[in-house]
């Protein structure tokens, strides 16, 4: 770590909301990426640590990493200039390894990769059991290894998040979705209802620190990334993530590395007179990000009813190469799909 790095630092900081040094080489301030907590203004869960000789930025609520260089670019690109140009000056290199994980302590999730093994995968069910026929109705017995049955789903995870649901009343079965990091660990869960008990999903993090996205074991960020909101809709979509329920519009982070726009194409129901989902169209729109607006033929709600309906997954990637838009056709289009299926 160099004084330019710490100079820096201090400069961008009446831009960091509670900026505030907590020790020896450890910053502390609100997210710049996620804005931190919409509901306490007082929380700021964004840290500058030092590794080895250089500086990095984590967050513990987005979970973005990045170098201070890119951080500093985030917050102001003419700073960032006159950053880089003076470490020029001094001989000093900008770091560009992967983000290491801060030195600080927090305690442990509870997340690993045996967390389901009380529970049955669904290929392990007979042919007639309920919820091996759901599974096999949505066509999903290809991932079948990776689905389970849990009886309780209440009381299973209060043996993993203590007290959790604080009454066992109206306890009922779940099919299970595990979500798991890059070296297969689940930190987090899914339950979807096989009854009409609501919500209709319930969704458990393990983790509290990390966000709920699931295909993170599945998906390379050395090509583009799909993103869409169910995990089941993910499946038939190669090099696709979920964010189960999750803003679609907050950075992504895989592998450690912070995702650009352009490495990124979302894709949202089809379901132009839900206005949650047409608002964050728009949001997304507005952030530059390509986007699928669905084609006016298509009738199908979402990626497993298409499935279900025949398309096969080559002809569904071939509609989403041909509907992916961005900035001003992006906007063009969503008011013509808007217009057309109100």
């Amino acid at each position: 770590m160099s004084y330019i790095d710490v100079k820096y630092l201090n400069l961008i900081s009446p831009m960091l909301p509670l900026f505030k040094k907590k020790g020896d080489n450890l910053w502390n301030f609100r997210c710049p990426y996620c804005g931190d907590s919409q509901k306490s203004r007082t929380k700021a869960r964004g840290f500058v640590f030092r590794r080895k000789a250089d500086l990095f930025f984590k967050c513990h609520n987005c979970s973005v990493g990045a170098t201070l260089a890119n951080l500093i670019k985030y917050v102001d690109s003419k700073t960032y200039d006159d950053y880089i140009l003076e470490r020029y000056r001094d001989g000093a290199t900008v770091p560009r390894s992967p983000v290491p994980k801060p030195e600080f302590k927090f305690d442990a999730p509870v997340f690993k990769k045996n967390v389901f093994k009380s529970l049955q995968s669904i290929s392990q069910l007979a042919s007639t059991h309920p919820a091996r026929r759901l599974v096999d109705e949505r066509k999903l017995s290809e991932y079948s290894d990776d689905l389970f049955l849990c009886p309780s789903f209440y009381k299973f995870t209060n043996t993993l998040v203590e007290n959790k649901f604080p009454s066992l009343g109206g306890d009922h079965p779940r099919l299970m979705i595990p979500f798991r990091n890059e070296e297969g660990e689940i930190f987090a869960y899914q339950g979807r209802a096989f009854g009409d008990e609501k919500p209709k999903y319930i969704t458990i993090k393990l983790d509290e620190d990390a966000d709920k996205i699931y295909g993170l074991d599945k998906v390379t960020h050395d090509k583009p990334v799909l993103v869409v909101e169910g995990p089941i809709d993910s499946m038939f979509l190669d090099n696709c993530i979920a964010v189960a329920g999750a803003d679609f519009s907050k950075p992504l982070s895989i592998g450690g590395r912070l995702m650009l726009n352009g490495e990124l194409t979302v894709i949202f129901d089809n379901e132009p007179r839900n206005k949650e989902i047409c608002k964050q169209i728009e949001k997304t729109i507005s952030q530059g990000r390509n986007i699928v607006i669905w084609p006016d033929s298509m009738r199908h709600k979402d990626i497993n009813d298409m499935i279900i309906a025949d398309y096969t997954k080559e002809e569904i990637q071939q509609i989403i190469t041909d509907n992916t838009f961005q900035t001003a056709s992006a906007s063009l289009r969503f008011a013509e799909w808007r217009k057309i299926n109100a």
